[in-house]
């Protein structure tokens, strides 16, 4: 199999490398159902060598959209500085593999969680594909880890799209909001801005920059079992809803179904704090990564909107609406300040890894993609649910990531066990999603 010529690593996907740590792996994961069909025989009986063929013919070079699966022919070269991405031959019987059964969804989940705190070897390619026989009674479940320094969420989707057999085009960049430097469709293009409005913008994007940069040192989050060190027991939650009843209710206040998702995580954190007697705080800071225009040949593209979610709030409506309000304005300004500063350099990436396990600034993240509208297959067998698993890191315990495919909104909630409870998460965050869906204002 060729591979690719050596190539630097971005600053963004370099920073992902810097922050890496045994404790907090950084890597992410797609977590699925899949029903009998091509390698998948039966409940129990999975064809290995016919799909490690399947995956070989779709990450060959040659391969149609093979260019946005490089990355799994190719692993990180550590030293000498810089880091370059370099070929290297995957072997296939280690990257697709198939696991001891599991007993049932939440053997399932559990496995998940687990390989949220297990490294990826830096030597290989950093991604790999298990198979679960026990998953469900009808098929085995599927789990495609990936290195974050090989892709974000957004670029996931695609990559997973052409893994997968299809040409799966993310919504979320064709939606996303205008960069500063692109007009919006249907208005006109913008004149020719002046050496002296250069100036202004430039000084006012360093303003936000440093405003940015100097936030993370401010405590506004009070203390809360929600910050804290971050144990190596790991618990993973899987969600899965309908996608149009949450768009209608989205559609019907104004909002987005990202802003309904917000609203039904801040009335999930909110129970979760209340059924251990812990205390909640009056506002959720939350992190959440938005789309950039421009990716060129990096992974990671994302910039980060602070969404504060109110807590208390127990009208569904009132709670979409006020996030809303704040979502509208402050994706375009997270949009325009791209990636955060701290993490374009080595020395910033590292001092932002310190800085995320001590800071009370966030408390919660959540993630959001639009995935594919259509059913995929694995070599032959359906994709029947998916979901997206992001990491915890700093000191914050409590993430949710979300997608959006074949009408599914598949919902994850990954948790430190030592301190929260995935499962009172899950239902909680389930009977939050319900709630909208069946919400008639």
């Amino acid at each position: 199999m060729a591979t690719a010529l050596p190539e630097r690593l971005s600053a963004a996907d370099a920073s992902n490398i810097e922050i890496d740590s045994p404790d907090q792996v950084n890597s992410f994961l797609m977590a699925g159902h899949l029903g009998v069909g091509g390698f998948v025989r039966g409940p129990d009986d999975v064809d290995l060598d016919l799909l490690r063929a399947a995956i070989r013919e779709r990450i060959e070079p040659s391969a149609s959209g093979a260019g946005d699966l490089v990355r799994f022919t190719q692993r990180v070269r550590l030293h000498p500085r810089p880091l370059v991405w370099e070929g290297c031959e995957p072997d296939l019987t280690w990257h697709v593999r198939r696991t001891e059964p599991v007993a049932g969804e939440q053997g399932f989940a559990t496995l998940v969680a687990e390989s949220m705190t297990t490294p990826l070897p830096l030597d290989r390619p950093l991604w790999e594909l298990l198979v679960v026989p026990g998953a469900t009674a009808t098929g085995p479940g599927v789990v495609l880890r990936l290195h974050h320094c090989v892709s974000d969420g957004v670029g996931a989707v695609s990559l997973v799209g052409h893994l997968f057999g299809a040409d799966a085009q993310p919504e979320e960049r064709s939606r996303a909001a205008p960069s500063a430097q692109s007009p919006r469709p249907g208005s006109h293009s913008p004149r020719p801005t002046r050496p002296r409005t250069r100036g202004r913008d430039r000084l006012r994007t360093l303003a936000a920059s440093v405003a940015r940069t100097t936030a993370v040192f401010r405590a506004t989050v009070p203390r809360t079992v929600l910050l804290g060190p971050i144990g190596g027991h790991r618990g993973v939650a899987l969600v899965d809803v309908p996608v149009e009843p949450l768009a209608a209710a989205a559609r019907a206040q104004g909002a987005t179904v990202n802003d309904v998702l917000l609203a039904a995580v801040a009335g999930s954190v909110e129970a979760t704090l209340r059924a251990d007697g812990h205390p909640v705080p009056d506002v959720l800071p939350a992190s959440v990564p938005v789309a950039l225009a421009e990716r060129g040949s990096s992974g990671n593209a994302v910039g980060v909107m602070l969404a504060p979610l109110p807590s208390g709030v127990d009208d569904i409506g009132r709670r979409i609406r006020l996030i809303g309000a704040v979502t509208r304005t402050a994706k375009d300004a997270a949009r325009a300040q791209g990636t955060f500063e701290l993490t374009r350099s080595r020395l910033g990436s590292r001092a932002f890894a310190w800085l995320a396990r001590r800071q009370r600034f966030i408390a919660l993240f959540v993630t959001n993609v639009r995935g594919p509208a259509q059913r995929m297959h694995l070599a032959g067998a359906p994709l029947l649910r998916a979901w997206p698993v992001a990491p915890i890191q700093g000191n914050v315990r409590f993430g949710v990531a979300a997608m959006s495919y074949d009408g599914r909104l598949g919902v994850a909630v990954h948790v430190d066990a030592d301190a929260l409870k995935a499962e009172v998460a899950g239902r909680a965050l389930e009977a939050e999603l319900r709630r909208v869906a069946e919400w008639d204002g």
